[in-house]
């Protein structure tokens, strides 16, 4: 009876590892696939990792300091205040989020303001105002629904500005997870209409 129990135990540490390694495995796969997206829209390499201190994933190009890593969990904690205050409920806890830093393609705007921004293709913009001969300056851009997945430029101050897209890109999100068809309506920036959208 005692070999049995002791045998009974056995498997079932070995069970429980084996379906452990499997999750791991499954998760190594998911997240490979979400760097390789992030890595293929912006032709960087995501170095680095992080977490804030919330507890939102970040991978980056340079090792993020705290006060980016604070801005995160500003723009994520603004982000769920008015999800909440619209009667949302999904997709509002850090540990969802997972944020991409890549270099900037550009560190100013038209206006000489300070705007480091990610060169995309035009895609629906084409021929817009948005337009820049093929590609677009981006403050932010989704990359994936589940997990939800985003990025943006990396910033040397104006930290406010990222809490700013951290919670714009967060709408997009937020809204396909709650209210898909508010989230329909206003997915696409280039048929008008910009953040906030939720209010």
């Amino acid at each position: 009876m005692r070999k049995l129990k002791i045998l009974l135990r056995t498997v079932s540490i070995f069970v429980i590892g084996f379906m452990s390694y499997q999750t791991a495995q499954a998760q190594n796969r998911s997240d490979r696939a979400l760097i390789n997206q992030a890595e293929r829209i912006t032709k960087d390499s995501f170095s680095f990792t992080a977490q804030t201190p919330q507890g939102a994933f970040v991978y980056a190009v340079k090792q993020p300091n705290s006060k980016m890593l604070n801005a995160i969990d500003k723009g994520l904690a603004d982000l769920f205040a008015v999800a909440r205050k619209n009667k949302y409920q999904k997709r509002l806890s850090y540990s969802d989020y997972t944020i991409f830093i890549a270099k900037p393609d550009r560190m100013a705007n038209g206006d000489k303001n300070y705007s480091p921004d990610i060169a995309i293709g035009a895609a629906q913009y084409a021929g817009s105002v948005y337009d820049q001969g093929g590609f677009v300056y981006a403050a932010g851009l989704v990359l994936d629904y589940n997990p939800c997945a985003f990025v943006f430029a990396e910033h040397t101050k104006d930290f406010q500005r990222v809490s700013e897209i951290v919670r714009y890109e967060g709408e997009h999100l937020v809204l396909y997870h709650n209210d898909r068809r508010l989230y329909n309506k206003t997915a696409d920036h280039s048929q008008g209409g910009g953040h906030p959208i939720l209010k």
